[in-house]
């Protein structure tokens, strides 16, 4: 028991006290496997103070959504090599939903030779990243992030409907920054604040959005792979606070018809690391070329990248004109229809948001790879369009509109595949490739009702 005392003294303070005067019962060993979803193993907390790694097979990143799995083993087969996970302690948090005292840490995968696995999306966001510090950079993000709570669904014939609020009616459409509407989901909110303060997150600020029940949340800017930690978590802490109140939190990118999608907008800026500098904000305030390369970058490369963006078939519904989400790729200056904004803001706060990415994205990657795209934009001095003023919805759409288009793009965009690993673009575009065709095998209720009697 001393040695677990002694493990407990080591953690994060938020995990120290969240478990102040209690005893730890069980550890939570997770990691993200491509979708977003943690797997990995419940151990004692006795047990995990004495050791250092675990064993998952390397086969939970070949996995599709549906539990399938696509042939991406290589060339010695699908025989479920034991990868080696080993905790980042930094990453201990609380998982106050629990009936014990649980925490829960994130954990990295690397091959027996100690060698980071190229497909694990967490080592895929820091490969990128560290390519910026090897240049003497330090990304900064800041992720929104947007979802619906929706009444349960237990039938998956049935539409998707907004949850009761408190009023004793349904969530209210086109409601956007209505402090009204936001109380209707007071329950759920509170127990969202909690769950984050026992974890240790700071909130930035919780909106209504446009949609029946879809509320956004906005997170202070930081590391990459912290707030992708933190989305990460966060999206578990909101379905959980959502069960507790009989109604489902869902990040899917378009889960009712007729209302706006959801999104994980993305705020970049690049810090020079020695001095702290802004590199987007010149000596006298003004945006420098390494500001427009990046955003040349993200219009000339992120086409390639909305495979792992919107990495659904669902995701395309989200990309509607007129419906809040972008339907290309122009810039603009606090102009929301384009798909690369610059928000208002002094030069040391300057920033480009990156509006492609869907709620629906495995938030490691889906960073990954817009500031892949920012970075290929800056090594390559590439030139943005002329910035777009007016509605940019009047504009043609310049982004892949159906889930086969994008992975095709992403299977050719060896600059990209250079930047997020070869090994993750292969497994990657071979897990997405076997998902999509077990949805093209499926036959949906608008085929049945205007196909079977018609043609």
């Amino acid at each position: 028991m001393a040695d677990l005392k002694e493990f407990v003294k080591g953690l994060p303070e938020a995990a120290r006290a969240y478990l102040e005067n209690r005893r730890l019962d069980e550890v939570e060993c997770i990691i993200s496997d491509l979708p977003g979803i943690a797997r990995g193993k419940a151990v004692p907390a006795t047990k995990f103070a004495r050791q250092d790694y675990f064993h998952l097979p390397d086969s939970i990143f070949y996995q599709t959504i549906t539990g399938d799995w696509g042939e991406a083993a290589g060339d010695e087969g699908f025989i479920e090599r034991d990868m080696i996970l080993r905790p980042d302690m930094s990453t201990a948090s609380a998982a106050p939903w629990t009936a014990d005292w649980t925490i829960q840490v994130i954990h990295d995968a690397f091959d027996r030779e100690g060698v980071p696995i190229p497909f694990s999306p967490r080592n895929v966001l820091r490969r990128v990243v560290e390519m910026y510090h090897a240049r003497g950079w330090k990304p900064v993000v800041a992720p929104e992030m947007e979802f619906f709570l929706v009444a349960r669904n237990l039938d998956p014939a049935q539409e998707i409907k907004p949850m009761m609020g408190r009023s004793g009616r349904p969530a209210a459409a086109r409601q956007a920054y209505s402090m009204t509407a936001v109380d209707e989901f007071g329950p759920v909110i509170d127990d969202i604040y909690d769950f984050a303060e026992a974890q240790g997150f700071e909130i930035d600020g919780i909106t209504q959005e446009g949609g029946a029940g879809q509320l956004e949340i906005n997170l202070r800017h930081g590391s990459p792979v912290k707030l992708a930690d933190e989305v990460f978590y966060f999206k578990r802490l909101i379905r959980e606070a959502a069960l507790k109140h009989d109604c489902f939190a869902t990040f899917m990118a378009k889960p009712i018809e007729d209302e706006p999608g959801s999104a994980m907008h993305i705020h970049h800026s690049i810090l020079d690391i020695e001095t702290g500098r802004n590199l987007f904000a010149g000596p006298q305030g003004g945006e420098t070329d390494l500001f427009f390369h990046f955003i040349g970058g993200l219009q000339k490369h992120l086409p390639s990248a909305v495979a792992v963006l919107a990495p659904y078939v669902n995701s395309y519904r989200r990309y509607v004109k007129d419906h809040a989400a972008p339907i290309n790729l122009a810039w603009g200056r606090d102009n929301r229809t384009t798909g690369i904004r610059v928000p208002l803001s002094g030069p040391d706060a300057r920033r480009v948001e990156n509006r492609m990415a869907g709620m629906d994205c495995n938030p490691y990657l889906g960073i990954a790879a817009s500031l892949a795209c920012g970075l290929l934009g800056i090594v390559n001095e590439d030139w943005p369009d002329k910035q777009f003023k007016g509605d940019a919805y009047s504009g043609e759409s310049d982004i892949p509109n159906v889930m086969g288009e994008a992975l095709t793009l992403f299977e050719k965009a060896t600059a990209l595949h250079d930047i997020m690993g070869p090994d993750f673009a292969r497994v990657y575009a071979i897990v997405k490739r076997t998902e999509y065709e077990e949805f093209l095998q499926v036959i949906s209720p608008w085929e049945r009702e205007h196909l079977l009697l018609n043609v």
